[in-house]
């Protein structure tokens, strides 16, 4: 994980980077295809045979997210001081 003064849109890119690419193993070893994001989740729950692998699958979902989350409100509180 970053540490809070390692929060830039550019660091948090290249984080996303290497979850996706975690993910895509995972994805690639259990042979998950969904239609949608949410049916990924009860797909892997249904999938994924080893636990550490599914709690992976998890910890990197989470991640992912709250990175989505910070590089969002760290580019909106750029847009506000320069707009």
């Amino acid at each position: 994980m970053l540490s809070p003064d390692q929060l830039t849109v550019h660091n948090i890119a290249k984080e996303l980077e290497n979850i996706s690419q975690e993910m895509i193993k995972i994805i690639q070893k259990y042979e998950l295809s969904a239609s949608s994001q949410l049916e990924v989740i009860d797909m892997a729950r249904d999938n994924i045979t080893d636990s550490q692998d599914y709690i992976r699958f998890l910890e990197l979902s989470l991640e992912g997210r709250i990175y989505g989350e910070a590089a969002a409100a760290i580019e909106k509180a750029e847009n506000e001081k320069s707009g």
